[in-house]
């Protein structure tokens, strides 16, 4: 059923804007909740965000305005520290950006050095944005629960869906611009599509390079604060969690938002970029009879499919709001739950509506696929959607106290900490199994019947429901701050309870997050693996081939490398950050003194910058020097080993992290009974783990998915001059 050029068009631009129109609404109506108390009482705002925290173990309806003026002054706080420390970040980010251009300009050209430049800037945007608006809505979901649940959630939920939006929409928009300008011939004069579909891979490769910096150094900045303020605060002084006595625990929320917020947004927007970029190279390459590389609709199907995921994500937030109201706790988890599914549901008719009414009945992808149905395109676009469902559902099982695996641990941590550590590494290597067999069935059935275009699909199919994904995993660090904000602010207990309930549905709301993102990145790192191939003109990975398997080996090393580089960086900055709160605790706790956090937001930002440079230089630098130096067959076997390797890593690593934070949130409520409750010799076993988690799920684990694809990315953009200059007729060194 063909489709004209213009209505292609509309239906890529329309849905994103939208999605920013939207995104624009729900952010002005989350500032517009009135900060007034439980009961409408207007606050007298005349403390100075200098001024030390005061902890007021007032219930409500006692000291109202002191209580409110402190919400906002530990907000400013919050605020000033993210936004400080994104600007640091941004600094060093734009000597990159301009370096890595002016090798991308030469070595490659100058059409791809400027999609880069888009990609980078386009992914900064985003982080920026989203954490903008997770330091408003967190004082706001905090004051929400000093009336009830419900609010509160609804002010979490539409606040991340401004980012979930907002991210999607910016991402295809850009996208679709660049193409535009590139298919006019009087910019870059980019006749052959093939040229023009990879150059603009270099979008790609900007968003991907800002998010592997921007997750691993806000991984580095929050864990390091995080497990600073568990080790010295709760273990040696058994404070709650947020006690404003810690110094730490303001660099603590304020590395929420610059690792779980800005850094999870700029690693799925490379994710969508990448997956979209490998299925327009691998499409652009199919035959000009009887393919689709000349049919402009058809091309477009990939960015179609995304754009249309945005008007999913508008019928889902309807839904949600109309058939899952929250008025209990257990109805939080149903809710989110209810998200995912909801959006599934809508997006599955709609993805054969439009790839029967975007595809030729019939077409070639090259020599081997000369028949893809559009059905295949279909079949392998649902494969990635389901897929990523079944994931984000084991994530939850494997991660939520409300099962077995997490509630096991959490009565091992009755014994020891050690037991609780065994459980929790063997939680995390036994839910690597079902992720691993959907992929591996879904990559199976989409290059069965499409070849590695299937695969590209599959991974956008996977992202299909991006915008509610982003929504609910950014849910989760605003509710997170909403709780120590309250704990700060002395709401009392039975807010502190709400807010708890919010946060523990969020840690398996960013669970499922890491999952998506992990089972994504295996999809997209194989399409663009493929696409490589396609450009670097590699025929057959063959292990025999001794630079293949060379590649293999220190492929797969090198996310154990990436980890242990920065699950170190992480405990150096955790040392220093407890030595300088054990410091300060003494005078603390005689009054002598009020808590300096300041000194720990400085720790955490200097320790997060110069940390996270070894590991970057690590990811980007690999396949250069295995293309350059050994040649494509070795660049080939070294994505194919970090692939394998990575994917498993990151799975086990995030799900163990996610399962010791829910098992001390489980013993925290007190489900094992009053004696093994807070405070307690289980509570402190837990608190331990969770803080031996703390890297794995929040560094290590969720930044391994972007090694995974940066490096596949980086060898697809430079895939010709590897192929060309570096590489012999058999594939080897050049100079051999």
């Amino acid at each position: 059923m063909p489709v004209d050029d213009v209505t292609t068009a509309c239906l890529i631009v329309i849905p994103p804007v939208l999605g920013i129109i939207f995104s624009a609404f729900e952010a002005y109506w989350v500032s517009s909740i009135p900060l007034v108390g439980p009961h409408g009482i207007a606050a007298a705002d005349n403390k100075n965000l200098t001024d030390p925290i005061k902890k007021y173990d007032a219930e409500p309806g006692e000291n109202v305005e002191q209580q409110l003026a402190t919400m906002k002054q530990v907000s400013g706080f919050i605020a000033e520290g993210a936004t400080a420390f994104l600007w640091a970040e941004y600094k060093y980010l734009a000597v990159y950006i301009v370096l890595f251009a002016a090798i991308l300009a030469p070595v490659v050209d100058v059409a791809t050095m400027v999609a880069f430049v888009v990609g980078a800037i386009t992914s900064i945007a985003c982080g920026y944005i989203g954490m903008k608006i997770a330091v408003f809505a967190n004082v706001r979901t905090a004051h929400e629960a000093w009336k009830d649940l419900g609010p509160a959630f609804m002010v979490a939920l539409r606040s991340g869906s401004v980012m979930g939006f907002c991210l999607v929409s910016l991402g295809i928009l850009n996208l679709y611009i660049l193409i535009a300008i590139y298919r006019m011939d009087s910019v870059f004069g980019i006749n052959n599509p093939v040229h023009l579909y990879e150059a603009i891979a270099g979008y790609g490769l900007g968003g991907s390079s800002i998010a592997l910096f921007a997750r691993v150094g806000g991984g580095i900045y929050t864990k390091a604060a995080d497990v600073g303020a568990d080790l010295s605060g709760k273990n040696d002084f058994g404070m709650d969690e947020d006690d404003p006595r810690n110094p730490a625990c303001i660099a603590d929320n304020v590395g929420d938002n610059v690792g779980d917020i800005a850094g999870m947004g700029a690693d799925l927007f490379g994710s969508l970029a990448e997956s979209t970029c490998a299925a327009l190279v691998i499409a652009a390459a199919s035959p000009a009879v009887g393919g689709i590389s000349a049919d402009f609709p058809a091309m477009m199907f990939p960015i179609v499919l995304s754009s249309v995921g945005i008007l999913v994500g508008f019928a889902t937030v309807i839904a949600v709001r109309v058939f899952f109201p929250v008025r209990e706790f257990a109805e939080v988890e149903k809710a989110l739950k209810g998200v995912l599914m909801v959006s599934t549901l809508i997006q599955t008719p709609l993805v054969l509506i439009l790839a029967y009414v975007f595809l030729p009945a019939e077409f070639a992808l090259d020599d081997e696929f000369k028949n893809v149905g559009w059905w295949a395109a279909a079949v392998s676009v649902l494969m990635g959607l389901w897929s990523g469902l079944v994931i984000g559902y084991i994530t939850e099982y494997y991660t939520s106290h409300s099962y077995v695996p997490v509630r096991e641990i959490s009565r091992t941590q009755i014994v020891s900490a050690a037991t609780g550590i065994i459980y929790g590494m063997a939680l995390g290597y036994m839910s690597t199994v079902v992720p691993v067999i959907c992929l591996g069935l879904t990559i199976l059935v989409a290059h069965s019947v499409a070849g590695m275009y299937g695969v590209a699909l599959s991974a956008l199919g996977m992202l299909g429901t991006l915008a509610m994904g982003l929504t609910i995993d950014a849910y989760g660090p605003i509710s997170d701050n909403a709780g120590g904000i309250a704990e700060m602010a002395g709401l009392g207990g039975e807010v502190r309870y709400r807010t708890d309930a919010l946060d523990a549905a969020g840690n398996t709301t960013a669970a499922i997050g890491k999952g998506f993102a992990i089972g994504s990145a295996a999809l997209v790192s194989l399409a663009l693996f493929g696409a490589f191939c396609v450009r670097a003109k590699v025929e057959t990975v063959d292990i025999l081939d001794p630079w293949v398997f060379t590649g293999l080996l220190f492929g797969a090393m090198m996310p154990y490398a990436f980890s242990a580089m920065t699950m170190k960086s992480v405990g150096i900055a955790a040392n220093d950050m407890v030595k300088e709160c054990l410091s300060q605790f003494p005078a603390i706790m005689e009054g002598r003194m009020e808590p300096q956090y300041t000194r720990c937001i400085e720790i955490s930002t200097q320790a997060s910058l110069r940390e996270m440079i070894a590991p970057g230089a690590l990811v980007i630098l690999s396949p250069l020097v295995a293309g350059f130096a050994f040649g494509k067959n070795c660049t080939a076997g070294l994505l194919a080993g970090a692939l394998v390797s990575g994917i498993q890593l990151a799975i086990s690593a995030s799900n163990s992290g996610g399962a010791w934070d829910n098992a001390k949130k489980y013993i925290e409520s007190g489900a094992l009974g009053p004696d093994h409750s807070k405070g307690s010799a289980a509570h402190k076993n837990a608190v331990t783990g969770d803080t031996v988690g703390d890297p794995l799920k929040d560094t290590s684990g969720p930044s391994l998915n972007i090694l995974v694809k940066l490096s596949a990315i980086i060898s697809l953009v430079f895939g010709s001059v590897i192929a060309q200059n570096f590489s012999n007729k058999k594939g080897g060194p050049v100079w051999l």
